[in-house]
């Protein structure tokens, strides 16, 4: 079977590890009450006498262990208590019938002194550790008081011993209500808290490893398969200028996810690609290896070219930065391109003539600027080089220009020069900037909600001839186009892609 695989394997083990250990973890904490403990461990036990059995000859005593006949076999033990478990514990929770609630016996050995410690944070445990609390000693053991502990706090006590040996056995008893007292264990001797159980670090250890295989088969594999639904053989992308960005860099991604595939983009305008596609199409009489990309529908006449909605595109007038004017207003625009605005002093701008810089008859960036802004047609062509009127009866400057960089470079050249573009083209410009329409600027995040009425976007469509069959490099790259890394890229690129929730909604009604 193709899909067993070492790596597949290995990623079916560890997910159903996780699953089980998840179910086991949610298990435990359904039907396992959460249990209050109280754990102690012996931090110190050292001998301080001269005579102490197991503390050797060598010690030097001064002061009072040397005056004090009877401290030369002592020992000095360290004994810390702790709230270890789940829960805080309330000093009714201790279940003993004295008024203590826990008992230190150090085995073979007569307690002499007691001095109780506590965290810098716990001062108010000290209140409890008096005579009428339950505390005193006699011969080895010591009653320890009904001490509240919250979850994590501990004290300790320093106890003076004689009479055995050291390493004599140390320990703790005492009832707890729903919860047990034993003796627990630190990886060093100070104040951290006990090490991970056993099954704990037995799951780490199994699941880090088959992470590890899994990524080491990954890494080390070079025969990885494509991407499902990759094809071989050579794609044309036509069409939009202003889409093309777009389609470059996912034409570039193809190529190098799909061994054997070339995927060229030659676009030169909306309508030039549509009928490209139409004349190609009726001379092959099948669906050739192109596909056209539009700003928006294509127009009538062309029955036997199938749509895929790609995204709806923002656009954005750019003007030359002599001009500070950031916002105008969609009266305002329709004016400027009727010819009766022709300075931008007449706007509260600079001194400087209007110079109209525009695209092609072929070009949907234009045709949308047309139909959603100024529901109208730009007026004639007045200029070839964009700064001089050659006609001296037209109102303003005007040309023409083949694509959307033309038209950046020319706007950001000429001082008073305005155009459009799709959205990501018109930032970062040297020398030029964007506009916004009656105070709304191109935003992306914004379609779609009631009060954004910003007019210059359309949907981007995409054109084959007819419907090009499942196995073929039009309909594998469409595919890659509207799905996966294809919807990442078109977002990058400042356009909604329509296979999104959002998208769908409004791809749909248009």
């Amino acid at each position: 079977m193709e899909w067993l695989t070492p790596e597949n394997v290995i990623a079916v083990l560890t997910a159903l590890l996780g699953v089980l250990v998840s179910g086991a973890v949610l298990w435990y904490e359904r039907r396992v009450p959460r249990r209050k403990r109280i754990g102690y461990r012996v931090q110190l036990d050292t001998p301080i006498g001269s005579d102490a059995p197991g503390g050797g000859r060598g010690n030097v005593r001064l002061g009072l262990f040397n005056e004090t006949p009877d401290m030369s076999d002592a020992t000095l033990v360290l004994l810390r208590i702790e709230n270890d478990g789940a829960q805080s514990i309330a000093g009714d929770d201790y279940t003993g019938r004295g008024v203590h609630g826990l008992t230190a016996e150090f085995t073979g050995r007569t307690v002499r002194a007691i001095a109780v410690t506590q965290p810098a944070d716990a001062d108010h445990l000290m209140e409890h550790f008096t005579a009428a609390a339950g505390l005193r000693h006699s011969d080895g053991i010591i009653h320890l008081p009904r001490v509240p502990l919250n979850r994590g706090v501990h004290f300790k006590l320093l106890v003076l011993l004689t009479g055995g040996g050291v390493g004599s056995p140390v320990t703790v008893t005492g009832g707890i209500r729903d919860g047990e007292v034993r003796p627990n264990r630190s990886t060093t001797p100070d104040d951290t808290p006990p090490v991970f159980s056993r099954a704990a670090r037995t799951i780490t250890v199994v699941l880090t490893a088959c992470v590890i295989a899994l990524a080491s088969i990954i890494v080390v594999r070079e025969d990885a398969p494509p991407p499902m639904g990759c094809q071989r053989g050579t794609l044309t992308l036509t069409g939009s200028t202003a889409f093309a960005p777009v389609v470059r860099e996912l034409a570039a991604k193809y190529e190098k996810d799909c061994e054997g595939s070339t995927v060229v983009v030659d676009a030169h305008g909306s309508t030039a690609g549509i009928r490209e596609l139409a004349d190609k199409g009726a001379k092959e009489e099948k669906a050739p290896a192109l596909v056209a990309l539009s700003d928006g529908p294509k127009p009538g006449g062309y029955p036997q070219l199938r749509e895929v909605r790609v995204a709806i595109s923002l656009f954005t007038l750019v003007v030359n930065d002599k001009v500070p004017v950031r916002n105008l207003s969609l009266a305002d625009v329709r004016r400027i391109y009727q010819g009766q605005v022709t300075n931008w002093k007449q706007l509260n701008g600079p001194d400087l003539p209007v110079l109209l810089v525009s695209r092609d008859a072929n070009s949907g960036t234009r045709e949308v600027f047309q139909r959603q802004v100024l529901h109208r047609n730009e007026p004639a062509n007045s200029s070839r080089d964009c700064a001089n009127r050659d006609d001296s009866q037209a109102p303003v400057v005007r040309c023409e220009l083949d694509s959307t960089e033309q038209v950046l470079a020319t706007v950001a050249r000429l001082p008073g020069a305005i155009g459009y573009s799709e959205l990501r083209g018109g930032s970062g410009l040297k020398g030029a900037h964007r506009l916004s329409i009656d105070r709304q600027a191109p935003n992306v995040d914004e379609i779609g909600k009631s009060n954004y009425t910003y007019p210059y976007l359309e949907i981007e469509y995409a054109y084959t001839y007819g419907q090009p069959p499942a196995d073929s490099l039009a309909s594998s790259f469409l595919g890659y186009l509207t799905r996966g890394s294809g919807q990442d890229v078109i977002r990058t690129h400042g356009h909604l892609p329509c296979g999104t929730p959002k998208g769908l909604r409004i791809c749909g009604e248009n």
